[in-house]
């Protein structure tokens, strides 16, 4: 017998329909009606210590699940305080959804608490931005919400409700719940046939697989292709560990910052594919591809293939589709075993420049200087988490870029940092997501010192939890790519907004409940792994680092405003 249902209600079911079992929130007065139906409810709210934060880790679910993560605010303040976190899942593609409550339709313009209107704010940084004004309608609208959050390109939607709609009460039988999922697999046959073409044609070929691969979920169509042709691989930024970095085929990132081939490669290949991978700063907007290459991209939005640079060959195609469709042609082709022996000598040529760079790259991996240099703590740190399945989580600036120099990926959704849009403090909530999704796995951390700064009570979290992270922070005492990028462009540095001086990160975290480690040494940085792990609490080992190194991230930085920054990688 049904009778009348409030909006809480409604939302709860409405998202368990879903399949959503987590929320990641900050609690507040517009968005109690959801608390109180879900207590007890088989989803959980998890509460972090800031609505960035909560964003945060919904954005890692996403990533990680390939699912909508679920992120709930407050009116006002704790809708502002997601707006970072929102654009950088916009940036990084990140299937999310944020819901934010906001005053009642009775309340407009009367100067209510945390009134502001919220929804012309975060429009340019999603998706779609929604409001839900009938309490009957919230399904529509969360079902809705979803299937944009994780339909063709994934990315963020917001979803708005205000608190007198949420607490309204209507007839259950007046709700229209709606419940549609929906995967996209297409693939432009004619152009797959084009595409095979010019692989046949090449001497040359690099394949270069992004998030778009990652979120098709093409890992085995893409191995299996790089087996049956025999060309090199690469893989960038979501699509990291796509194929693992340790397999003969792959030359890992494509990064021209990283020690290995990737310069050659870029540089020298006479046919480029981009397989879910957008050309941007990376690519330093296109000027580091060989300009005599045949570029061929590969996307589902289909109006990002064509930016910076002209492409030869746009294909609007599901990854996974079009690689299990050119499989199947190598296969109905017979040209396998013609593909390897061709481009046999161009695998040769990669691999041993590869050895060449990573020699160049031991002497900052290998460095006993002391304090330790950036390299040798993530040389470290790779080292240790040398399992398939552990977790790498970076943050920070120069750190983050030490750590994508240094990092082998052997397994898709397994290394995590901000992305483009280089936002600080992604790094504790990222590693608590993890932890959370996986808890029998490892989960490390490393951070600089300055953006460790951003969400440090998210240890709190952690402890609080008992989400068992390590977080290794670098620790030079400043904001090491601010402080590095203006020597370079101005012959000196500014001491106000450079310098941080010493802090006892690791005193902190153990006032907190967790563990704190000191290594003033490179040589104790592996003991102290092996203690932070073995201590079953959240743990930060708070090295001292050595300021003076320069990290390509910095010369960068250096060159912004228009300044051509494509020399510094060649």
């Amino acid at each position: 017998m049904m009778g009348t249902i409030s909006g809480g209600h409604i939302t709860v079911d409405a998202l368990l329909a879903k399949g959503v079992r987590k929320i990641f929130s900050l609690s507040g007065g517009h968005i109690f009606p959801l608390y109180e139906y879900a207590d007890g409810s088989p989803i959980e709210i998890f509460t972090t210590r800031h609505e960035q934060a909560a964003v945060f880790m919904a954005e890692a679910w996403g990533r990680m699940t390939r699912k909508p993560g679920f992120a709930l605010v407050t009116a006002g303040p704790g809708f502002s305080n997601s707006l970072s976190a929102m654009a950088n899942a916009h940036m990084a593609n990140s299937p999310l959804v944020l819901i934010a409550g906001v005053v009642g339709l009775g309340a407009c313009e009367k100067l209510d608490l945390q009134d502001m209107r919220q929804l012309p704010v975060i429009e340019p940084l999603v998706k779609k931005a929604l409001v839900c004004h009938k309490t009957e309608r919230i399904p529509e609208f969360i079902d809705m919400a979803y299937r944009i959050a994780i339909s063709g390109c994934p990315g963020p939607v917001y979803l708005e409700v205000p608190v007198d709609v949420w607490n309204g009460k209507v007839d259950e039988k007046a709700v229209k719940k709606i419940n549609t999922l929906t995967e996209y697999r297409a693939v432009d046959l004619e152009k797959a046939r084009a595409l095979m073409e010019m692989l046949e044609a090449s001497e040359k070929p690099i394949f270069i697989a992004g998030s778009g691969a990652y979120y098709s979920g093409a890992e085995k169509e893409f191995v299996e292709f790089l087996e049956k042709t025999g060309a090199p691989g690469f893989t960038s930024a979501g699509g990291r560990g796509l194929i693992p970095d340790t397999h003969p085929l792959c030359f890992e990132s494509s990064s021209v910052i990283r020690p290995g081939a990737a310069s050659e490669a870029l540089m020298g290949a006479d046919l480029i594919v981009l397989l879910g991978n957008r050309i941007s700063l990376y690519y330093a907007y296109g000027d580091l591809l060989n300009p005599n290459a045949r570029l061929v991209q590969v996307d589902i939005r289909q109006e990002e293939i064509g930016r910076n640079r002209t492409i030869h060959l746009g294909i609007g195609s599901d990854i996974k589709a079009l690689l299990t469709e050119i499989n199947r042609m190598i296969d109905e082709r017979g040209s396998s075993a013609s593909l390897k022996q061709k481009f046999a000598p161009w695998i040769a040529f990669l691999q041993s420049k590869e050895k060449e760079k990573k020699t160049f790259g031991a002497l900052g991996w290998e460095s006993n200087s002391v304090p330790a240099h950036h390299l040798r703590i993530c040389a470290e740190v790779n080292h240790f988490m040398n399992r398939e399945d552990d977790l790498m989580i970076s943050d920070g600036g120069d750190t983050q870029v030490w750590m994508s120099m240094t990092r082998t990926v052997r397994r898709s959704g397994h290394y995590l940092e901000s992305g483009l849009f280089g936002c600080l403090g992604c790094g504790l909530p990222y590693a608590n997501a993890a932890k959370l999704l996986y808890p029998d796995k490892r989960v490390c951390l490393v951070s600089g010192d300055g953006s460790i700064g951003f969400n440090f009570m998210e240890f709190e979290t952690a402890i609080r939890k008992k989400l068992p992270v390590v977080t290794v922070i670098c620790n030079d005492q400043q904001w090491g790519m601010i402080r590095h990028s203006q020597e370079i462009k101005l012959g000196r540095f500014i001491k106000e907004g450079t310098e941080l001086g010493m802090v006892d990160y690791h005193k902190a975290v153990e006032a907190l409940g967790g563990k704190g480690i000191l290594v003033e040494k490179p040589g104790d940085i592996r003991p102290a792994l092996e203690e932070a792990f073995a201590a079953g609490v959240p743990a930060c080992i708070n090295v001292l680092t050595d300021p003076k190194p320069i990290s390509p991230g910095s010369i960068a930085l250096a060159m912004v405003a228009g300044h051509d920054v494509s020399k510094f990688f060649k």
